[in-house]
């Protein structure tokens, strides 16, 4: 898995976080945050839809493929009021307000501590 894609930077003015510590401290400052994968807040202005470092690395890169399918999406966080659960129990969300985008050095700090922590990609049989 590698964080390659386009510059979230293209398309919002949005601070940036360029690693987990900075990701951890925003999560931790709100009460309610979430990462989303898209081609932005003002893409998805239109649409309706705090833990760990280590649990943050691993939710970051399961959401890191993405990306890797449509060069147009990039991670950043959100805040809003939860008004339900999608067909994926994601969170649906109103009242949404753009926080951060996460940097490609973001991206690869959390792949490389997913590897470490949760011994990525190994199997029952491995």
């Amino acid at each position: 898995m590698t964080s390659s894609g386009p510059s979230p930077s293209r398309s919002t003015d949005l601070r940036t976080l360029t690693s987990l510590a900075e990701l951890s401290e925003l999560v931790r400052s709100r009460e309610q945050s979430y990462v989303r994968y898209s081609e932005g807040p003002r893409h998805d202005a239109s649409e309706q839809s705090r833990d760990t470092e280590d649990w943050l690395a691993r939710q970051v890169c399961q959401y890191a493929e993405l990306a890797e399918k449509n060069s147009d999406r990039y991670a950043w966080v959100l805040d809003g009021r939860t008004v339900g659960r999608g067909p994926d129990c994601e969170p649906l969300l109103t009242e949404v307000e753009p926080l951060a985008v996460l940097a490609p050095e973001l991206l690869d700090e959390a792949i490389a501590r997913y590897e470490e922590r949760f011994e990525a990609g190994s199997g029952p049989e491995d």
